[in-house]
């Protein structure tokens, strides 16, 4: 049995994730700056995601998942500082310092690993997506970074979404016409779900994805690369 420690925990992803991983009799601790635990083996309530927040935990830990984010949709020109403070903090810097919190507890496990998520933003050019795209985009290179600087031991991946149908993502899908509209711009005419994002989480965190390392894992209906005509 593994253990794993999701950030964001509160999140729709990380609920699938977890009901996933649970039923593969694996225990998952959940940290969140929310209440509500979601069934998770164990809970911790924290103020925000930042260093100094995290709780020590003294078991061994066999793979994280950072599932902070935020959808902070403007045109440029309207974009502040403190927005792309915002997103930069939430997104990449809660990122890096959940790892830290945990690095030695994943040393001790056979086959640790480690999941960020990014978005398709990063890699295709998106009106009014300027802040998150820069801050994802820094995730993406923290990726890569960790994988190398933490082979062969630790595992660091990423998976980037296209639209999925989430509570942060409600006010771009609240009505029908706006659903509709998103699913006709997919290759696969289709929004993602949590269980489309979970699968993916926790095929990286598993044993099956024992040489996947570094990989920025695109799960967004072929947004990242294909036109159809």
């Amino acid at each position: 049995m593994a253990t794993y420690i999701f950030a964001g925990a509160s999140s729709a992803m990380a609920v699938q994730a977890a009901k996933i991983l649970q039923e593969q009799g694996h225990s998952v601790i959940g940290l969140s700056t929310k209440e509500d635990n979601g069934n998770y083996t164990e809970w911790h309530t924290i103020e925000s995601y930042t260093s100094g927040n995290f709780p020590e935990i003294e078991t061994t830990i066999d793979g994280l998942v950072y599932f902070p984010g935020t959808i902070n949709l403007k045109p440029f020109n309207r974009i502040k500082e403190e927005d792309f403070t915002k997103d930069y903090q939430v997104n990449a810097l809660g990122a890096a310092s959940f790892a830290q919190a945990y690095l030695n507890n994943l040393k001790q496990a056979e086959n640790p690993a480690i999941v960020f998520i990014s978005t398709v933003a990063v890699t295709t050019g998106m009106p009014f997506h300027a802040s998150i795209a820069m801050a994802k985009a820094a995730v993406e290179g923290l990726t890569r970074s960790l994988a190398a600087e933490l082979a062969p031991k630790v595992r660091v991946n990423c998976v980037a979404p296209s639209l999925t149908d989430t509570p942060l993502a409600g006010r771009l899908l609240g009505s029908d016409d706006k659903a509709e509209a998103a699913k006709t711009r997919n290759p696969m005419k289709k929004i993602g779900t949590p269980d489309d994002l979970a699968q993916s989480i926790t095929f990286l965190l598993s044993d099956k994805a024992s040489w996947v390392t570094g990989q920025v894992l695109a799960v967004d209906g072929g947004m990242n690369v294909l036109k159809p005509l």
